[in-house]
């Protein structure tokens, strides 16, 4: 099959997509076919020109981590958690994510992620949960409070919103479920949390919630929005 990449050599050069041709499993991760493609000290592309390795970023290879977000066939994923089999046709297309400023290759400049967490004052801090008035519905509350809390910070959400400009004051989905976390477990912080919660997503969301189709945790962010919209946390 074929194999499309966009490359770009610094973060100053032009970008240009190279390809290569491979005889690999349908088993094999889009992980694994970037190690394959590295495997060897010189790379030759589908018109016999030897060429550098791909730089790409992992860490886990196990769908844990985010490292290796990166958008393959236009659609934004993990690449160790989507595999060959999945990409239909005889080609498989793969680039970094496009909202945020290319390094190398598929490497990308992610820090405005936990820039903005910082800017927005957004950690738990003293732990002050929420008294609820049933034991279910402290289970209920709990339940969500974990699932949002698995957020991998790795920018699949970002890539996709349609609302999401790099370094705009809409913060995306990944905000709208830490200001859930925090705002339902430090009571003293829920006001303030609310409001930069208004200033930096709900102020700018379309609701189209494609952040939830790509999430690769299925973190439910709309009842993390449900319940911050209507000040129940």
């Amino acid at each position: 099959m074929n194999v499309r990449v966009r490359r770009q050599q610094t973060a100053a050069s032009e970008g240009y997509w190279e390809s290569f041709t491979v005889d690999v499993p349908g088993d094999m991760s889009i992980a694994g076919l970037l190690d394959y493609l590295n495997h060897n000290d010189d790379i030759v592309d589908d018109q016999g020109r030897h060429t550098a390795r791909i730089g790409w970023e992992c860490s886990c290879m196990q769908g844990v981590c985010g490292a290796c977000a990166m958008v393959v066939n236009g659609v934004p994923v993990l690449a160790c958690e989507t595999f060959v089999r999945d990409c239909a046709g005889d080609t498989i297309t793969i680039q970094p994510l496009r909202k945020f400023p290319v390094v190398r290759d598929l490497i990308v400049d992610r820090s405005v992620i936990p820039a903005n967490l910082q800017r927005a004052n957004a950690y738990i801090g003293t732990y002050q949960p929420t008294e609820y008035k049933t034991p279910k519905q402290a289970e209920q509350a709990h339940e969500l409070q974990y699932i949002a809390a698995k957020c991998l910070k790795c920018g699949l959400c970002l890539e996709v919103c349609p609302n999401y400009t790099n370094g705009a004051n809409f913060f995306g989905a990944l905000f709208a479920n830490d200001c859930y976390l925090i705002a339902s477990r430090n009571r003293g912080k829920a006001a303030d949390i609310r409001r930069s919660y208004g200033e930096h997503f709900a102020n700018s969301c379309s609701k189209s919630l494609s952040c939830m189709d790509v999430c690769p945790m299925n973190i439910p962010t709309i009842a993390s929005m449900a319940r911050l919209n209507r000040g129940n946390v």
